[in-house]
């Protein structure tokens, strides 16, 4: 099983960054569902903007947190 950690970019233009086991049905949670995230739920839609992948999850929340910490400019660069 893979884990990935993406970076979603909202309406507003502001970012959400999250973690799941199953890419695409999360993806769909995040614009079409009211399983997705509170934060994206009220920001709709949200593009894809970055992901990656893990082996583990341990791996891919480790990475998801020290994203989450960025500021708004290094997610750019990550991104661009």
């Amino acid at each position: 099983m893979s884990y990935f950690i993406y970076i979603l970019e909202c309406v507003d233009k502001s970012f959400y960054v999250g973690c799941t086991n199953d890419f695409e049905k999360r993806l769909k949670q995040h614009n079409d569902s009211k399983w997705g995230a509170h934060y994206t739920k009220i920001r709709r839609p949200t593009t894809l903007k970055y992901s990656e992948e893990f082996k583990t999850l341990t791996e891919a929340r480790r990475r998801e947190k020290e994203i989450k910490g960025w500021r708004r400019e290094k997610k750019l660069n990550l991104i661009k």
